[in-house]
Order: structure tokens, then C-alpha cells, then sequence
């Protein structure tokens, strides 16, 4: 072994858990890699079960489960997989995961699996969870592939819940089921617009647009 190589190896085994480059796996896409609104993957999710905070909360969650302990599984297979079966691979992993969260809405929020309905199965073809598989978990080790299964899964979830709580406020006037305007004595009917999916893209495009001025970024 040279060296340059024991160094490399070296440096490795040295680098703390919580290092700046695996804290970027889990802040990275809460803002300035967000998989929605920069990678622009997951959107129909986005727009189908955002219309009550509740479903999506729960959603948020099973995704980032999902995500998590799809990416670290890859990551410990990963050297064993045959190239030609990834994908098949890939996919047997994230379904078994996505059965478990199915079974687990069905047992203890029944409500909440009969609003997100099929949503809950899609979850095995999201495209951010094959994305990260393919991309990182391939090609890093267990933990960093973990935290970047929660970064990403979070990241996600944060856009469901900021566009659930504008399509619940301003279409039926509650956050959560709770009747806000009733209840500050301010008459309001309900936008019907906020409970379709164009509603949904109207919200998701102000976000974007706030959020790229915010950071900055221009289409190049």
C-alpha cells in the first residue's frame, strides 16, 4: 500500500460521524438541494395528498422511513448486488419497506390509509427514493447513505406539510381539522381552488420562487 493510499485510508477512518460533509447529506436537501423544488422529483405526491395536513404528515414520514432503511440496506449490499439486477434489487428492498408502513397506517391510523389510498403502494416508484438508492447508496457506506436517506426524506416532507397547511387554511379554513377562522369569529367560505391539484401547483410554484430568491439562483 503506498503512501498517499494509507493516508486516504487513514483519513477515513478518522472522520467523525457528524463531520461538516455528512451534516451537508442532511441540511442540503432541506433548502439548497431540496428533491422537490430544485431536484424537481416527487411532485404528484405532492399534489395529491397535500390536501389535509394530517394525511400528509403521515405521509412525510413513511417516506423518510422508507427512504432511510431502503438506502442503508443498499449500502450494506451494495458490493454484492450484480449490476444487472439493481434496479430489481432496488425495488424489492423499497416495497418491502412501503408493505411495512402500508400495514402500519392500516393498524393504528385506519383514517389516514384510507386518505392516502394508493398514494401509500406509489411510494415504491417515488423517484427520490430509487434516485438516492441509484445515486448514493450504490456507492457510500451505511451510515453516510443513512443520513442521507433522512436528509432527503425530511426535505420531502417539509414541502408536503408547508403546501398542506396552505391548502387546509385557505380551502376549508382549518389546520389539522381545527376550524381556525370559526373559531377568531372571521367569516370565510372556503377557496375552492386550494383543494384541487392546480391549487397545489399554485402553492408549490410560490415556494420555489421564494425559495430560489432567497438562495439566490438563476436558471442558467
Amino acid at each position: 500500500m503506498s503512501t498517499q493510499t494509507a493516508e486516504v485510508v487513514k483519513t477515513e477512518k478518522s472522520e467523525p460521524l457528524f463531520s461538516k460533509k455528512n451534516k451537508k447529506l442532511l441540511t442540503d436537501p432541506l433548502d439548497s438541494n431540496n428533491p422537490i423544488t430544485v431536484q424537481v422529483l416527487g411532485i404528484c405526491s405532492a399534489l395529491a395528498v397535500t390536501v389535509q395536513v394530517k394525511p400528509a404528515i403521515f405521509m412525510a414520514l413513511g417516506v423518510t422511513f422508507v427512504t432511510t432503511f431502503s438506502n442503508l440496506f443498499i449500502s450494506l449490499l451494495r458490493n454484492t448486488i450484480p449490476s444487472r439486477i439493481r434496479i430489481i434489487v432496488q425495488l424489492s428492498i423499497v416495497a418491502t419497506w412501503v408493505i411495512v408502513v402500508d400495514q402500519f397506517l392500516k393498524a393504528f391510523a385506519y383514517d389516514v390509509s384510507k386518505q392516502l389510498s394508493v398514494f401509500v403502494g406509489l411510494i415504491i416508484t417515488n423517484c427520490i427514493i430509487m434516485g438516492r438508492l441509484e445515486a448514493f447508496a450504490m456507492g457510500n457506506k451505511p451510515f453516510p447513505s443513512i443520513l442521507d436517506g433522512i436528509g432527503n426524506g425530511l426535505g420531502y416532507g417539509i414541502i408536503l406539510v408547508v403546501v398542506s397547511v396552505v391548502r387546509e387554511l385557505f380551502g376549508s379554513g382549518s389546520i389539522l381539522g381545527f376550524k381556525l377562522f370559526e373559531a377568531t369569529g372571521i367569516p370565510f367560505q372556503g377557496n375552492g381552488l386550494m383543494m384541487l391539484p392546480a391549487g397545489a401547483c399554485i402553492v408549490l410554484g410560490i415556494y420555489i420562487w421564494i425559495q430560489r430568491s432567497i438562495n439566490g439562483y438563476a436558471e442558467e
